[in-house]
């Protein structure tokens, strides 16, 4: 864990429960992709860095999710480097009590302002295409979180994100949490057509060949959806929540209950938008039904 490796030319990536990139800018001087999910993730990065002699940059941040910013205010106060989040993202990664209270949809407690859920706060500036080092390519990935991005380097090396799991996390869970389904799976569908010398997932094994796990992505993002329309038998979210809960053989916390509940809720959006299911109010209930 936590191995440096080389993916072509001057990109690399560091395996960690979420990959961090980094990008060789000359002799000196390097980048990050996202900085990992702690500050022993970023201690972790550091080390790479002086064995090597290099000198962090940049971190440009994908999306805002805690595993993929939890080193950046190490590094920044350690290095004095630069850090850049895309749209809405530069808000969360500045102010991090936003990841659990939009999770939760409230005030969240203390219970979900932990590391897992909410990093230590760090000065991020908007992240756009004329900030990026030359050459590179932003990409658009919005689904997984609200405006996540990936990049592409002069070495045809495509950093994804969180943009698909892993066969092994869905084969195990079966439902991976997203935000917004339907620019989810028009993610996924560019995904599946682009061509690189080598994709490099957060959460998934580096490969030349994306398609077959994008396609894998979307029929399980469908089978999801298709499954909550199916439990929508007029009954209100936490009867619906439970029968989540049941039907993936999942186990119950108030943080799953958190990141579960955001994700289901967001299908629920989906599928309302798609006429597939209603909403209807029942005295001091609301009861969700199939269309």
């Amino acid at each position: 864990m936590y191995e440096l490796i080389q993916a072509k030319g001057s990109s690399y990536y560091i395996e960690s429960p979420a990959k961090v990139g980094l990008v060789r800018l000359n002799d000196a001087e390097v980048c990050l992709i996202d900085s990992g999910s702690d500050k022993d993730a970023g201690r972790k990065v550091r080390q790479h860095l002086d064995a090597n002699g290099w000198k962090l940059m940049a971190i440009y941040n994908t999306h805002s999710n805690a595993d993929h910013i939890g080193g950046n205010q190490y590094l920044q106060k350690q290095t004095g480097c630069r850090i850049y989040a895309p749209g809405m993202e530069q808000y969360i990664t500045c102010r991090t009590v936003l990841e659990p209270s939009l999770l939760y949809g409230g005030c969240p407690p203390k219970a979900l302002r932990n590391k897992f859920l909410m990093a230590q706060e760090s000065d991020a500036a908007p992240l756009t295409a004329d900030v990026l080092p030359e050459g590179w390519e932003l990409l658009p990935l919005p689904g997984h979180f609200l405006d996540m991005v990936g990049f592409r380097t002069p070495d045809d090396v495509v950093y994804l994100a969180d943009c698909l799991a892993s066969r092994e996390t869905l084969d195990k869970y079966g439902i991976a949490f997203l935000y917004d389904v339907n620019a989810y799976l028009a993610t996924l569908e560019r995904v599946k057509a682009m061509s690189a010398a080598l994709f490099i997932p957060s959460h998934a094994a580096a490969t030349e060949d994306i398609a077959p796990l994008a396609q894998y992505n979307i029929d399980r993002t469908n089978e999801a959806a298709e499954r909550i329309a199916a439990l929508c038998t007029g009954v209100t979210f936490d009867e619906l929540l439970s029968a989540v809960f049941a039907a993936y053989g999942l186990a119950m916390s108030l943080p799953q209950y958190a990141l579960m509940g955001s994700t289901v809720r967001s299908y629920l959006g989906y599928l309302m938008d798609a006429g597939q299911v209603a909403a209807q109010p029942d005295g001091t209930r609301l009861i969700w039904q199939r269309i």
